[in-house]
């Protein structure tokens, strides 16, 4: 099968940085299904992986977002047969999904939304199952209209935060404040349902006061957390709780002792990883996200693809992704 890999890390200037290779087709096992890739999009993790995780001369397959549809069954499968489209997000674990074909567990698997194309489907699952876990699982923000309450998404442009905007709105009722630092990005935020977007290059505390918001209840930190984090506490509200997801250089959490205000953290990897007794909730979530999709009321967050599956166009996203400046979700479709 068509692959796209590293085998060690490079700048993603370098042409070697992702190579086009040649594997062996793989076979599904126990609880596994075999997807033939239609669409992938692209995620910070990935760049991350490439830069830190050096495979010492052994391609390493990366890529997590896929749509495809199911060509094989291992025995053990219940959820899916042959033939069906899906979307997932795969695990950190396994090879990834820029390959023709692709092996996952069906517990971490949905049926794509019907309304949507593979690409439209591709920008999806990572971004939903991390918002959807840290909005839901790891904040415990009720799933209800009438729910009083602020949510500050730092970072709301970006492909997890576009998500999380949504959500918030349709299912939860709580106010959602997005930031955002350029036209654009602001203008991006508020098409997806944000209520207010405030800068994050200038004084977060500031501009939340100026929109009649003393404290936040629940604070998102996408990225640059560390940046951020005297504003994130000082806009915390006593008893708030706060949920990150990026990689920070090492931040004081007793600044938040004061407030009595917790600290989350969220891995969309982390049932897949563990393989824990709840891992089926993937699923569950998958299928209810596909199901709000195709009620319209979410929508792809993709917002450029890029051509097919290759390696140049994969190191072309990879850079783009690297430059802090992507919007949404970059896609690439086939091989």
């Amino acid at each position: 099968m068509k692959a796209v890999a590293y085998t060690h890390v490079r700048p993603v200037t370098e042409e070697d940085a992702l190579l086009d290779v040649e594997l062996p087709d793989p076979a599904p096992r126990h609880r596994d299904i075999l997807v033939e890739v239609k669409a992938v999009s692209v995620n910070p993790v990935d760049t991350k992986v490439r830069r830190r995780a050096d495979p010492v001369g052994e391609p390493r397959v990366l890529g997590f977002d896929a749509a495809g549809v199911v060509t094989a069954i291992g025995p053990e499968v219940t959820l899916f047969g042959v033939g069906d489209a899906v979307w997932y997000a795969g695990s950190i674990a396994r090879p990834g999904s820029n390959s023709e074909l692709h092996l996952v567990d069906e517990r971490i698997v949905g049926h794509k939304p019907a309304s949507l194309s593979y690409a439209e489907a591709a920008a999806l699952p990572l971004t939903s199952i991390t918002a959807w876990e840290m909005l839901f699982d790891r904040l415990e923000i009720p799933l209800s209209a009438h729910r009083e309450g602020v949510l500050l998404v730092i970072g709301g442009a970006g492909g997890v935060g576009s998500i999380a905007i949504q959500l918030a709105r349709q299912l939860t009722g709580v106010t959602v404040i997005a930031t955002a630092s350029r036209p654009e990005t602001r203008e991006w935020c508020l098409s997806l349902g944000a209520h207010n977007v405030i800068d994050h290059a200038a004084d977060l505390a500031a501009q939340l006061k100026r929109i009649g918001v003393g404290g936040v209840e629940y604070i998102f930190s996408t990225n640059a957390t560390d940046l951020h984090w005297k504003a994130i506490t000082e806009a915390a509200a006593p008893q708030g709780k706060v949920g990150l997801i990026d990689d920070p250089d090492p931040i004081d959490v007793r600044m938040l002792k004061q407030k009595s205000a917790s600290l989350h953290w969220e891995l969309m990897f982390t049932r897949p990883l563990f393989t824990t007794p709840d891992m089926i909730e993937q699923h569950r979530l998958l299928e209810a996200m596909a199901h709000l999709v195709d009620q319209g009321r979410i929508r792809t967050t993709l917002a450029e693809h890029f051509g097919r599956i290759d390696a140049k166009n994969l190191r072309r996203a990879h850079a783009l992704i690297e430059s802090g400046r992507a919007r949404g979700k970059i896609v690439l479709e086939g091989f």
